[in-house]
């Protein structure tokens, strides 16, 4: 009987030749946190990787967790994203499609979407000014549907404020 494909071999491996190349070895507590950022499809912060992890194994800490998201982030398995709450995540970066975010200020959703009409537009507009872009990042704040269905007033923040954002995480 063939054996079952294992979950994230594709990736493991991208992080194995990374560490490899880095000098490092592969360690349980690495794999560890791999796997449980891997198997996660939230934003997570530092902290909350950290957190899912020490359910596993409280002998993990917290700075292997940073050095390993650093590493994840540096073999193009994780992303930094950055919601305006002063704190950065992480999500999925491998293989994964290009998608943009709109970010609740009320509940602190994050919703990702891809529009091919904005990435159109961009590409025109790059055009027009002869401008090669090397990436972007779009994200849009604002009250999501659940949230203008609680609350019957919308408030508005003045024109050049910066948005109060909550980022709800798989944490809270």
């Amino acid at each position: 009987m063939a054996r079952k494909k294992e979950r994230f071999e594709v990736e493991k491996q991208v992080f194995l030749e990374h560490i490899q190349g880095a000098g490092l070895r592969r360690t349980t507590q690495r794999d560890l946190i791999l796997e449980t950022f891997l198997s996660t499809e939230e934003h997570l912060t530092s902290e909350d990787l950290y957190r899912l992890v020490n359910v596993h194994d409280p002998s993990v800490g917290i700075t292997t967790v940073y050095r390993t998201l650093k590493l994840l982030t540096e073999a193009g398995l994780a992303r930094e994203v950055r919601f305006g709450d002063n704190k950065t995540y992480y999500e999925h970066h491998y293989d994964q499609e290009h998608h943009d975010h709109m970010i609740c200020t009320e509940c602190g959703r994050v919703i990702e979407f891809y529009s091919p009409e904005i990435e159109s537009l961009q590409d025109q507009m790059a055009e027009k000014f002869s401008f090669r872009p090397t990436h972007h990042s779009l994200r849009l704040w604002g009250v999501c549907s659940q949230c203008q269905r609680r609350k019957v007033e919308s408030q508005t923040a003045p024109a050049g404020a910066q948005p109060r954002v909550k980022v709800r995480t798989a944490m809270r």
